[in-house]
């Protein structure tokens, strides 16, 4: 089997029965944000398109590049197609000229001809990527190759099953926004990030020892950041809270794991992978580490940034709507939504507040500064009192939007507190509305272009609301809140007696719980709970039955536990 790497998550799998294109992305995603790093754009993408089967794992922007399929690969290819609980990607797909497809069913094997056989494990809660994210399993002639991308399975047991895996291809980096979009003292972001990034390395190292692969490939990031703006999120200042290392950072780090099984997998590296061996054919840079060394690295993005900006700065201009009522249009699209959102918006429990930046000279105010609260006045008008006050004309208007998940209305803000706040650019919000997303995660809040503050623990409603504004998927997303039961299986964990999965995604707590000081933590997500209440200290709407070892059970125990309201 023979793989090669064609950027972030990408590869081509050739073998004696055809080939597989994974996850092709060489166009910016998210408003211009995220650029593959290293640059692929290079690549020979005629031979690459010219591909038997073709897979998406979901419909991130960094893994679904339409302009790229559209132009590069080939309509002959069948896609396999996870088996997702929405249409989005199939429909996606065939608007770009698919055609042949293959359904499959998670966790089925798939026999293809000429002895070629592939799995696809599909995760489907509201939280897993724009309502889904998959793996790619596939088998040719004694090889097995897992392509895990950034899929969080709760476990791998279903791939182990299938035999030993030669390869492993997993992420390890950052890929979201937090914390540093997050309006906080910059030592509480520094930590925040510094904990966020032993996690995913904790979490990539826990599914490297439950599988034992013979070989691993760091992929699915790091993105890089090209613009002005974004620069600073790049992993080349000496940041130890940075959420975005790179591969060679990795895989020191699992050098010093006892792990010297960790492959270099670049745009243009070529392996030969046998149940025995894994042969470099081509490396595109000559020394690794060398191309990876803080001087080099930035040197190389400096150059890359200097390529893309005449892309990012057309982008720019296309965002602008300025025929968009954004308010009348947030009201006519929300509402209706709001209107039947139960658990969802039962789990917000209050307003959400947009303040829109008109005019934003190169992005002032919205990435990651502070916001002027304004003790009852609009934020419009408290910007142009703290401008009057300092004899300054004012620099910024400031449009304050609420949307209401009590009431279930979108109104102007009236200077209530609100536990969370965002404030990006006007224009963006002109964009999403004009260009008809549904899908806010998966564009404005990926893109790092906003900043963000709350009051309180994280709520993971907030995010899937905003990544449901369409009917279908709000459906999907309330039908699958309210069909989850509580766990009524217990395990003993240290001296506690707990439910076996965790309240957040049912990751088994017997695997992935961590117990320290009263907390329990699943090192899955990074989840908290105190055993002492069950309260979760990372969001809010769950709880987790817990009592010690030895206490009698209490009549009625756990008939909330695992509830999402």
């Amino acid at each position: 089997m023979r793989v090669t790497g064609t950027g972030h998550a990408g590869m081509f799998i050739e073998t004696g029965a055809g080939s597989i294109l994974c996850d092709p992305w060489v166009n910016p995603a998210y408003f211009a944000s995220w650029f593959p790093f290293p640059d692929n754009s290079g690549l020979d993408w005629e031979r690459l398109g010219k591909c038997d089967y073709l897979y998406i794992s979901h419909l991130h922007r960094d893994h679904f590049d339409a302009d790229h399929l559209r132009t590069w690969v080939s309509k002959k290819a069948t896609v396999l197609l996870p088996a997702y609980p929405t249409s989005e990607l199939e429909d996606e797909l065939r608007e770009l000229g698919f055609t042949s497809f293959i359904r499959t069913v998670s966790n089925e094997v798939v026999e293809l001809d000429g002895g070629l056989r592939i799995m696809i494990q599909a995760l489907i809660s509201p939280t897993d990527g724009p309502i889904g994210d998959s793996s790619l399993w596939v088998e040719y002639d004694g090889v097995r190759l897992l392509n895990q991308n950034d899929a969080r399975p709760a476990e791998l047991s279903e791939f182990a099953r299938l035999g030993h895996v030669h390869a492993h291809m997993l992420q390890f980096s950052g890929a979201i926004w937090y914390p540093m979009v997050y309006e906080l003292p910059v030592a509480a972001k520094t930590a925040f990030g510094k904990q966020k990034r032993e996690r995913q390395f904790d979490r990539a190292l826990r599914y490297i020892d439950d599988l034992k692969a013979s070989w691993i490939f760091p992929i699915a990031g790091p993105p890089c950041f090209l613009d002005d703006e974004l620069f600073q999120f790049n992993d080349i200042f000496g940041d130890e809270g940075n959420i975005f290392p790179d591969q060679q950072v990795f895989l020191d780090f699992l050098a010093e794991q006892g792990y010297t099984n960790g492959v270099v997998f670049l745009p243009g590296t070529e392996v030969e992978i046998t149940p025995d061996s894994c042969n470099v054919l081509k490396q595109p840079v000559e020394d690794p580490r060398a191309f990876f060394s803080t001087e080099a690295k930035t040197e190389y993005l400096r150059e890359y940034a200097r390529r893309q900006r005449p892309v990012i700065e057309a982008a720019k201009r296309s965002w602008s709507h300025p025929e968009i009522d954004v308010f009348a249009e947030l009201k006519a699209r929300l509402e209706p939504l709001l209107a039947e959102s139960e658990h969802i918006a039962k789990g917000i429990g209050g307003p959400v507040r947009f303040d829109l930046v008109l005019d934003a000279p190169n992005g002032s105010g919205v990435n990651g500064s502070k916001v002027a609260e304004s003790n009852g006045s609009t934020a419009s008008e408290a910007n142009a009192e703290a401008s009057e006050v300092a004899g300054e004309e004012p620099q910024e208007q400031v449009e304050s939007i609420v949307i209401d998940f009590v009431n279930r209305e979108v109104r102007p803000y009236a200077g209530e507190k609100v536990r969370y706040r965002f404030r990006t650019r006007k224009t963006l919000v002109e964009h999403l509305l004009a260009t008809g997303e549904v899908d806010w995660v998966n564009s404005l809040f990926l893109s790092c272009r906003f900043s963000a503050a709350r009051i309180g623990q994280y709520n993971e409603y907030v995010y899937t609301f905003f990544k449901c504004l369409s009917q279908e998927r709000l459906n999907y997303a309330e039908g699958w809140y309210a069909e989850q039961k509580p766990d009524a299986e217990d395990i003993k964990l240290g001296d506690w007696i707990v439910q076996r999965r965790c309240p957040h995604l049912k990751a088994d707590l017997a695997r992935f719980g961590k117990i320290e000081d009263g907390v329990l933590t699943c090192q899955m997500h990074g989840w908290k709970f105190d055993l002492a209440t069950g309260r979760c200290l990372t969001s809010v709407g769950h709880s987790l039955r817990a009592r010690p070892a030895g206490a009698p059970v209490a009549e009625g125990a756990g008939s909330s536990a695992g509830s999402s309201n």
